[in-house]
């Protein structure tokens, strides 16, 4: 189990996420990005009697990967509707901790047939669940130019979206955009010799956020995570990229997404959270070495006080 977990995914920020957790035993936890199990085998092992730990994933590969233990239900879905699912079952308002590892793990990365990495050549999908939505291809195929250098602007982060959407359309109108060489045929002419990676990685980044909706998506499981958890529960999220880890930062902080603080009578700053750690953990020097997707990793701990 342990050989076929790292080539699906290395846990990241593994033993901090778990002691941010604080971990209590009988309880009820959530791991709402199931993945490889790597964090979930780990809760596992300090769970007893009528503990239970949620599992969601709606990625049909992560099945491979559930644990035969009577502490585990796999939930097959988005987390976006962790609150039904917690409804369902009849825990809502009682989950002790809930942890989002929102990394795209690197069985994901090393498939060449999902489309994540421009390192293959391949279908242009990007989908995370498979058996529902627009492929990256067919987001490239029929987005407006508008639409286009917005998502590259927002979620990629690039100077030069509007150029970029203008080369999109051009190129798709002499043959649809298909591969993963297709589109970076038409990057190329954006991207410096010295920063190409990093370009083509902002590039692929807005894609894959954009097709899995991850921005709306986060904002959801969020604002449901004062639902499901109870007082004293903890979140524990890993974020991987400034956009969805100024969205954890400032709901931990403020409880909204602005970061707008509002105060009681007595300047009191009012938050359903509080913070465990109020400096960003990231991981170690060490951890980096043995596992490089790590590095841009950030780690944000809260506890619900309302």
């Amino acid at each position: 189990m342990e050989e076929k977990e790292n080539c699906y995914h290395v846990p990241v920020l593994l033993q901090e996420s778990l002691e941010g957790l604080n971990i209590k035993s009988p309880g009820i936890y959530v791991d709402v990005t199931f993945g490889g199990g790597g964090h979930s085998r780990e809760i596992l092992k300090r769970l007893e009697g009528d503990s239970l730990l949620f599992g969601f994933d709606q990625d049909a590969d992560a099945e491979h990967n559930i644990p035969a233990d009577e502490h585990f239900v796999f939930v097959r879905s988005n987390f976006r509707y962790l609150y039904n699912f917690m409804r369902y079952h009849g825990v809502l308002g009682e989950v002790d901790g809930l942890l989002a590892d929102l990394g795209v793990s690197s069985h994901h990365f090393d498939d060449k047939d999902r489309g994540f990495s421009f390192r293959f050549d391949g279908a242009l999908d990007m989908r995370m669940n498979m058996r529902a939505g627009k492929t990256a291809a067919d987001i490239l195929n029929s987005y407006t130019e508008e639409q286009l250098a917005d998502l590259f602007y927002y979620y990629g982060e690039i100077k030069t979206a509007r150029r970029l959407a203008s080369a999109i359309l051009r190129a798709r109108q002499e043959k649809p955009v298909q591969t993963i060489g297709d589109f970076l045929e038409i990057l190329k002419p954006f991207s410096g010799k010295d920063k190409e990676k990093k370009f083509l990685a902002q590039a692929f980044q807005a894609l894959r956020i954009e097709v899995n909706d991850e921005m709306r998506v986060l904002r959801e499981l969020l604002q449901q995570s004062l639902q499901v958890l109870k007082t004293g529960g903890r979140l524990v999220v890993i974020t991987y990229h400034s956009l969805e880890d100024r969205l954890v930062k400032n709901f931990l902080k403020t409880g909204n997404f602005e970061g707008k603080v509002e105060q009681d009578f007595y300047g009191n700053v009012k938050s359903p959270f509080r913070l465990i750690n109020n400096k960003v953990i990231i991981p170690s020097r060490d951890e980096i070495e043995r596992n490089p997707r790590s590095r841009s990793a950030k780690l944000r701990i809260a506890e619900r006080v309302i």
